[in-house]
Order: structure tokens, then sequence, then C-alpha cells
């Protein structure tokens, strides 16, 4: 997707066997314009840092414990390139709606630190 003259957004998704993690390396390159203001944590060196160095300790971090055969892949963002997660579908939503799913998906889903919400999580 083609947000601007340099700006270009990749969607890389998540499966059962890989998940995607987004970091930026260089600053804090973060779609802004999409995702809102970024976390404060996404901008701190040692996300930046960890992230690459050991990823399965920073997602852990955050809740989000893997399976040693799912294969982590770890996204460098740039100011030209950046990049999103489409999250795992979670079980039990098959049939829902676009807007239903949208309510499981946070920007913590979006960079690939935690999963989509699981439909108990929603209120009501």
């Amino acid at each position: 997707m083609r947000i601007g003259a340099q700006d270009t957004i990749r969607v890389v998704e998540n499966t059962p066997k890989v998940h995607n993690l987004i970091v930026c390396t260089l600053c804090s390159c973060y779609p802004w314009g999409i995702l809102g203001l970024p976390p404060v944590w996404y901008k701190s060196g040692p996300y930046r840092s960890r992230a690459v160095s050991d990823p399965r300790s920073v997602l852990a971090e955050f809740g989000t414990v893997l399976d040693d055969d799912v294969e982590i892949r770890v996204w460098d963002t740039n100011s030209e390139m950046w990049y999103l997660v489409l999250p795992e579908r979670p079980a039990g939503t098959e049939g829902w709606t676009e807007e239903q799913l949208m309510e499981l998906v946070t920007v913590n889903s979006m960079v690939g630190v935690q999963n989509a919400k699981n439909p108990s999580e929603l209120g009501g």
C-alpha cells in the first residue's frame, strides 16, 4: 500500500507457524496516521535492540508465549517502508463480521507484541 511519495506499508500475516514482530532499530518509525501515537515502549532503546536480539523474551514480557516450533520474523521498519501485522484469527470467530473482528485487533497485535484478543476478552 502506498501512502505518500515515499511511504509504503507492507502487511505481514501471523499464522500458526509464523509470528511477525515489528521494530525500528534506527529510531522509532511508526505509522502514526494509521495506529495513532506510538506506545512509549516502542520508541525505547531496550525494545528496539532486544526485539532483534531476543524476540522470544520480548514477546514473553507482553504475555505472548509461542511454541518453540513457531518461527519469529522480525521486520525492521523505516521512514520509507512501514510494516503492520495481520494478526492470526482467534479460534471461535468463524462467521464473524469485519466489524466484530476489528474489536479483537489492538495496536499491540498490529506490531506483533501480542496476539489479537480472544472473543472471551470482550466485555459485555
